[in-house]
């Protein structure tokens, strides 16, 4: 005789792999989180650039989503990318800033197509723009995983901020994690955990 737990979970294998989810025995993966089986998953969240889901089970406190606008998310499209930071996001002024940048997002940046700006965040009426370029340094260290900038002067903390990459997107799709790390003034030469962007790769139509 056929468990009805057994008919209950043909489906939801077939919802958890469209989700990409993992089904273990009676439970579903999603994200890093068990769930029961015949749980909906936790709604997604909007994310800050138009027409694009944030797909994510295991939101905590020590992630912390930060706004984004990227001109085209089409794969191996050029694209900009404004990364911001408003001031909300940091409590002090920034000496150094970090961006990692996750393997699979296989991508040669140049620095000279890199820029850190005053930014104007867009809206229904405008678009995020950089209003004004910070004089800095930008490094991208060997491996192409980071970009670091170095602004001439510490950038405080009364400004959104961002930084502006004029790039081609990668060929796979999918979601990528770019994680922000500031440095601020001090003798401790430390980074801190600003937020995350998380920036989806969307298929050619």
């Amino acid at each position: 005789m056929t468990s009805p737990f057994a008919v209950l979970r043909r489906p939801l294998a077939i919802a958890a792999a469209a989700a990409g989810a993992t089904v273990l025995g009676g439970l579903t993966v999603a994200g890093g989180t068990a769930l029961l089986e015949g749980a909906a998953p936790a709604p997604a969240r909007a994310q800050g650039t138009p027409s694009l889901l944030e797909f994510r089970w295991d939101n905590n406190r020590d992630y912390r989503k930060l706004y984004y606008f990227v001109t085209d998310t089409t794969r191996l499209k050029r694209s900009e990318y404004y990364l911001i930071l408003k001031p909300k996001d940091r409590k002090t002024a920034i000496l150094k800033l970090s961006i990692t940048i996750p393997e699979s997002f296989d991508v040669k940046i140049d620095p000279k197509d890199v820029k850190l700006c005053v930014m104007k965040e867009g809206g229904m009426l405008s678009r995020t723009r950089c209003l004004q370029e910070i004089p800095a340094v930008v490094e991208i260290p060997k491996g192409g995983r980071a970009i670091e900038i170095f602004p001439n002067t510490p950038v405080p903390d009364d400004k959104t901020i961002g930084v502006y990459i004029n790039l081609f997107n990668p060929f796979n799709i999918g979601m990528y994690q770019f994680n922000a790390l500031a440095q601020a003034p001090g003798d401790v030469p430390m980074s801190g955990y600003l937020g995350s962007w998380i920036i989806q790769i969307d298929p050619s139509n």
